[in-house]
């Protein structure tokens, strides 16, 4: 599956493993050890609960390192007559206008106008035209926008 990443977030999600990977991992070996000192294993809550640890450590380096694996780079598009993954758009709904930048799913966060590519509002603005008027059906009804812009 491929992940849709800006070139900044790319540099963030390595920068993040290497983290996980040493300084985290450390921290783990470092309870394991204090834990194994206590004595029996079997019934020793701190080593199960730092093992528990470490198992949660271990999955989220594999989907870190799987999110880097497939990751695809964003560029800044270039086209500025039809809207792709990285560009912001201003759409009109009514008098009001809202601005939105469609990003891949891993960084959407819609409270700061960065939207999925893959949520129903990006995809039915992807490969759109300045103006545009696209429907998105949204659970109040058929909501119609126009795009008024596109960098």
């Amino acid at each position: 599956m491929k992940h849709y990443l800006t070139e900044e977030h790319f540099e963030k999600l390595k920068t993040d493993l290497h983290s996980l990977k040493t300084e985290a991992r450390t921290e783990i070996a470092e309870r394991l050890k204090r834990a194994k000192e206590y004595g029996d294993l079997s019934e020793n809550a701190e080593y199960s609960e730092a093992k528990e640890a470490q198992a949660r450590l271990e999955n989220q380096i594999l989907k870190l390192e799987e999110t880097i694996r497939n990751a695809v780079i964003i560029k800044k598009a270039n086209e500025k007559d039809i809207v792709n993954i990285g560009s912001t758009i201003e759409i009109k709904k009514g008098g009001k206008i809202f601005r939105y930048t469609i990003v891949g799913s891993s960084e959407a966060q819609p409270e700061i106008n960065l939207i999925s590519n893959e949520s129903p509002i990006g995809r039915a603005f992807l490969e759109k035209k300045t103006g545009d008027m696209v429907k998105i059906k949204t659970p109040g009804g058929l909501v119609t926008y126009e795009i008024i812009k596109i960098e």
